[in-house]
């Protein structure tokens, strides 16, 4: 005769049971909400409005006070034209680093769904994201095309050690989805702090970043969910190996999400001391770059990835 399993197992299967189907049915609300609620980014952007026209010499352009270079007084001594290209510069560069990071996630999501069961609700999720990440590629880099500006994205060296990004779920999907926080995070904050900073922004640049903000807010609910999930079912070394591999991502990814293009300071001739002051140098540009990283900092100590060893290598990255 089987004998009865004891209560405290029992418990722990129940909860078992019911976290999985908490979890199951965050992914399914997700999932119905990418049917319910997206965009297409050549049907809901009214790309030849005559208002949404890119002008390199649209005072639009021009970076608000709340960024770090638009209120130095290099910048403000530039004339109009040259401050709103500058402006349209920065712009367009951090739409074509977003869309060759999305361009990395998309075929990391694709390698991780290859592997998924039948059945597997997360199956059906990573592709409505997979399509959402791919409308976004499109409609950033149809705003680059638009600019006729010699936009580079990330620089050559980066970008080819970022092609190993898209395997990094055959090996830890853990691992891959503290990744993609780490690119979509510092995006989510910065886009949100400027649609809130009162400045007057061009219409076609809010009305993408307001279609991108809604749609990453499901991608970054999944990754969490997804984290919260697995990390504490991970072995005790996975675990410490992903709790130091965490903030060293997490700090490259901020830098490259928030750094200044060294095309553009080359290409207006920025002063060195300017850089020095405006970003290198500047408190506020660290705390920006630990603020970007907040919420999946809050997200990682709640997760246990916090230990001695790992605290310093956070410290060390600049976002503790």
């Amino acid at each position: 005769m089987t004998p009865a399993p004891s209560s405290t197992a029992a418990r722990e299967s129940d909860e078992s049971v019911a976290d999985r189907r908490a979890y199951e049915a965050v992914i399914e609300r997700l999932s119905k909400a990418s049917v319910d609620k997206h965009w297409e980014p050549y049907r809901d952007i009214p790309w030849d409005d005559p208002d949404f026209q890119i002008r390199h010499d649209d005072p639009r352009w021009e970076l608000p006070e709340v960024d770090k270079l638009g209120r130095h007084p290099w910048y403000r001594a530039q004339p109009p034209e040259v401050r709103a290209k500058i402006g349209l510069w920065r712009v367009a560069t951090a739409m074509k680093i977003g869309l060759q990071f999305e361009n990395l996630l998309k075929r990391g999501l694709l390698n991780y769904a290859y592997r998924l069961p039948n059945g597997s609700p997360e199956f059906r999720y990573v592709y409505h994201e997979t399509i959402e990440e791919g409308h976004h590629g499109m409609m950033f880099q149809e705003f680059v095309n638009r600019t006729k500006l010699p936009i580079r994205g990330m620089p050559g060296p980066l970008s080819l050690i970022a092609q190993v990004t898209p395997w990094i779920p055959l090996i830890s999907t853990e691992l891959f989805f503290i990744f993609v926080l780490g690119g979509e995070d510092p995006i989510d904050h910065v886009q949100r702090k400027v649609l809130k900073d009162g400045h007057r922004h061009h219409p076609l640049e809010e009305t993408i970043m307001r279609i991108h903000i809604a749609e990453e807010a499901r991608h970054i609910s999944f990754a969490r969910h997804y984290l919260r999930r697995r990390v504490p079912r991970m072995p005790r070394h996975r675990r410490f190996l992903l709790s130091l591999a965490s903030p060293v991502i997490l700090g490259i990814m901020a830098r490259i999400m928030l750094a200044p293009p060294g095309s553009m300071i080359r290409h207006f001739r920025i002063p060195d001391h300017v850089v020095e002051e405006v970003y290198r140098k500047n408190p506020a540009a660290r705390r920006e770059i630990r603020e970007s990283v907040g919420k999946t900092r809050e997200l990682c100590a709640e997760l246990g990835l916090m230990n001695p060893v790992s605290r310093r290598l956070w410290a060390a990255m600049g976002i503790a």
